[in-house]
């Protein structure tokens, strides 16, 4: 990796390397005994080598740095790293390929080179920009063993994709009635009064006996350990004031540098007998000590770069040396001075934790035998037309809460940047709960961190027929869109298991 960085100076150079490691780790493990044979899969009766396999994680590497996100989506849906969404994208672009064949599906030579020319990654402010066509030409394809001709594999899987979502979903419709229905459950204006039964109350009226403590010892010894410490060493390598006001290509550039310095001190601990501080020295970078420190409470002087203190507690006294690790404004190496292991607590030491814990515990069921005797105090007060204040003092003197009115369509027009500061952090809990009752109706107790909740729907406002109207076409897109979605990926599924898919990589 440190000979690419040095070789190719762009950014796209560093996204590929940095992408790369995980892909290598995944498919080429380490461990001789992990891997039986060279086979990845079988499917439609035949071996999937785990050559083939790495290539094509080459190639949804490749599509996600050029935003392909239609065909990464459609093949490896969800979130995760990219090495844990490589295997789906590797199978499902086998299902794909087999049945674009099946259906004699070949995109026409002029399609895939519009197809390549409309690749996210390489537009520039007009449209397709040349310059950066060629930086992936002469710099990323490379890189991965690829060539041109792995553009336009992308473009047909991309086109052959678009043409069978085409056909699979083609007969997915929505009928007026439901669309209507979705309509008005969506945008709908929502009234809504809350009781939250929180634990911290709870918890100074429960009691820790000396023999509770010790039960909850012995069943729970082998979680009890103290936490590991390290204390390291380390040099930073980082912009100048000057250099943080840079932007866009000059920054890249300064970056690179920044990059290739950071590689070259690398190297030079990997020399026979090298010493931390003789190699700061030679490059003339002053090194600064920790003290110890845990993983829940990082030294002050790695609290602003976080990802240092987790590298610190992956070094060994076998390792004690990090690779360059990216951190604010520049990169930073670690080197291992000292480290404490985990050790198991003794009663004593571990008893803070077990009353918390115990505490915490019998608190959340107190929370749960409390939270479903009150729904069932305020189903039947209000079933019987008491007022609420009424019933809540029957249900133990809970408090309610009335929230801002919202619509549960709220979450889909908004920007999330333009969401409320001020929004309850269980909200979405809320709203999931208010959509499946109708006015005047009690939820059950819902658990949340600290406790629980109960959503009572007050009323709800029906939202203007006149806009359903001017919004019906956009709502009724995107409702498609995700219908056609699903029938696709359950079809993907089926095609899937018809292939006889068997996993062999171990």
């Amino acid at each position: 990796m440190i000979k690419i960085l040095r070789k190719h100076r762009n950014w796209l150079m560093i996204v590929i390397a940095i992408l790369a490691l995980p892909f290598c780790i995944y498919f080429v493990k380490s461990d001789p005994g992990a891997i039986r044979s060279d086979e990845f899969a079988r499917m439609y009766g035949r071996k999937i080598s785990i050559i083939e396999a790495r290539r094509d994680a080459y190639l949804y590497q490749l599509a996600t740095l050029l935003q392909v996100s239609d065909l990464t989506d459609a093949l490896s849906p969800g979130n995760g790293e990219f090495n844990q969404k490589a295997y789906p994208f590797v199978i499902n672009l086998t299902v794909l390929r087999h049945e674009a064949e099946r259906l004699g599906i070949e995109p026409a030579e002029s399609e895939i080179v519009d197809a390549v020319k409309k690749f996210p990654g390489l537009q520039g402010q007009s449209g397709f920009d040349p310059a950066k066509y060629d930086q992936v030409e002469r710099n990323v394809l490379p890189s991965l063993g690829f060539t041109d001709e792995q553009l336009r594999e992308l473009a047909r899987d991309e086109l052959c994709l678009k043409r069978i979502k085409d056909l699979v979903s083609s007969a997915v419709t929505i009928p007026e009635s439901e669309s209507k229905s979705n309509y008005e459950q969506l945008y709908s204006k929502n009234f809504v009064t809350v009781i939250r039964l929180g634990t911290a109350d709870l918890t100074k009226d429960v009691k820790v006996t000396d023999d509770y403590i010790k039960n909850y010892y012995q069943s729970h010894q082998s979680e009890l350990k103290s936490e590991p410490k390290r204390k390291v060493e380390f040099v930073r390598l980082a912009l100048t004031d000057e250099q943080k006001k840079l932007k866009d290509r000059e920054r890249i550039d300064a970056l690179q540098k920044l990059a290739d310095r950071a590689n070259d001190f690398s190297q030079a601990l990997l020399e026979k007998g090298a010493d931390f501080h003789q190699v700061a020295a030679k490059f003339q970078l002053p090194v600064e000590t920790t003290g110890e420190f845990t993983g829940s409470a990082p030294d002050p002087k790695l609290k602003t770069d976080l990802q240092l203190s987790q590298a610190a507690f992956k070094l060994t006294q076998q390792e004690p040396n990090s690779d360059p690790i990216q951190a604010a404004d520049g990169f930073a190496i670690l080197h291992l001075v000292s480290l404490v292991e985990a050790r198991p607590l003794t009663v004593e030491e571990a008893k803070p934790k077990i009353v918390d814990a115990i505490k915490n515990e019998q608190a959340r069921e107190m929370a749960m035998v409390k939270g479903r005797k009150a729904v069932e105090t305020l189903r039947n007060g209000l079933k019987a037309g008491q007022a609420l204040q009424f019933t809540l003092e029957q249900a133990g003197g809970l408090k309610a809460e009335k929230i801002e009115p919202f619509t549960l369509a709220d979450d889909i027009d908004k920007n999330p940047l333009e969401k409320s500061k001020n929004e309850p952090a269980d909200m979405m809990i809320i709203k999931n709960a208010a959509g499946q009752l109708q006015p005047g109706e009690v939820s059950d107790f819902t658990p949340w961190i600290d406790g629980g909740l109960i959503v009572l729907v007050d009323k709800r406002e029906s939202p203007d027929p006149a806009k359903y109207q001017e919004a019906k076409t956009k709502f009724e897109e995107r409702y498609l869109k995700s219908a056609r979605e699903y029938v696709f990926m359950e079809w993907l599924r089926d095609r899937q298991r018809n292939s006889g898919l068997q996993n062999t990589s171990g």
